[in-house]
């Protein structure tokens, strides 16, 4: 079968590449500026926003499953606009296709958000993910759209990378008690967007961990992991800094979850216990 990620050199892009090889996969994934390491696979340059480019490199490898993991924060047209091109070029290639979005999609008003919570951002980024899960439900309704939220690998995701340079000193600024997500592993996301790839289910789907943490308690968790000084880390209000964008954002997973072998772990889990790779319940159902 072959698989083409879309933001193939993006943590998650990576993860993608390697479940998928591992899985026996002949696997493409595309960059936009810098080619990824991950060996075995193709690599193809790819910007999402030229709609001849990706219908080209679609159309010619046909892929059976497509995962669509790219974005800019600051880039409407990429996250949007390519999210749409893409969808398009699955649809008339007949693929399987993740469209990879996010709980920016949501305001944090509500604070719990489950897969029939309807989107209302309140930021550029959630207004331009909300907008590509509109364009990809409406060109190609098979599709799955997985909302996500704070992805932590091993040691190679920014958020490890910022609460290492805190805990070192190595930069200013401080890690938010009020400012809540919950965090997933990434190779928990990636099987479990396999996964959902390979049933028969389609439309919004949560997947993200199972703990609600703040970004302050998550840097205690990956400080005690990584064996730094959690006294070291600054913590403060997001609510005194003024920053724009939600702050409290829950994904209720449950009905994912009921749908998926793959446990979703919570960040007290993973972190704590030391755990990598995504868990399987124990007698394999």
């Amino acid at each position: 079968m072959k698989a083409l990620i879309v933001g193939g050199s993006g943590l998650l892009g990576r993860e993608l590449a390697r479940q998928c090889l591992a899985g026996g996969y002949e696997v493409v994934a595309t960059y936009l500026t810098r080619q990824g390491e991950t060996g075995g696979m193709a690599w193809s340059p790819l910007d999402v926003r030229r709609q001849e480019d990706v219908l080209a490199l679609i159309s010619s490898m046909r892929p059976e499953l497509i995962v669509n993991a790219a974005y800019r924060q600051a880039d409407w047209t990429t996250t949007a606009v390519g999210a749409a091109n893409v969808a398009l070029a699955a649809s008339q290639t007949d693929s399987r296709l993740v469209q990879v979005s996010s709980d920016a999609v949501f305001s944090g008003t509500a604070i719990h958000y489950d897969e029939t919570s309807v989107p209302d951002p309140i930021t550029p980024y959630g207004a331009a993910k909300a907008a590509a899960e509109t364009a990809v439900g409406a060109v190609s309704p098979s599709a799955v759209i997985a909302r996500t939220s704070l992805i932590i690998g091993d040691s190679d995701s920014p958020h490890e990378a910022r609460v290492h340079a805190l805990a070192t000193r190595g930069s200013s600024g401080v890690l938010f008690t009020d400012d809540v997500r919950c965090p997933v592993h990434v190779a928990d996301l990636a099987a479990a967007l396999l996964e959902l790839a390979a049933s028969e289910y389609r439309g919004v789907h949560h997947v993200a961990g199972a703990d609600s943490v703040s970004r302050y308690e998550l840097g205690l968790l990956i400080a005690q992991r990584d064996g730094l000084d959690a006294r070291l880390l600054p913590s403060g209000l997001r609510a005194d800094a003024g920053l724009p964008g939600p702050m409290d954002v829950r994904l209720e997973c449950a009905l994912t979850q009921r749908r998926l072998r793959t446990e979703l772990r919570g960040a007290r889990q993973f972190l704590s216990n030391g755990e990598r790779g995504p868990a399987l319940p124990a007698d394999g159902a």
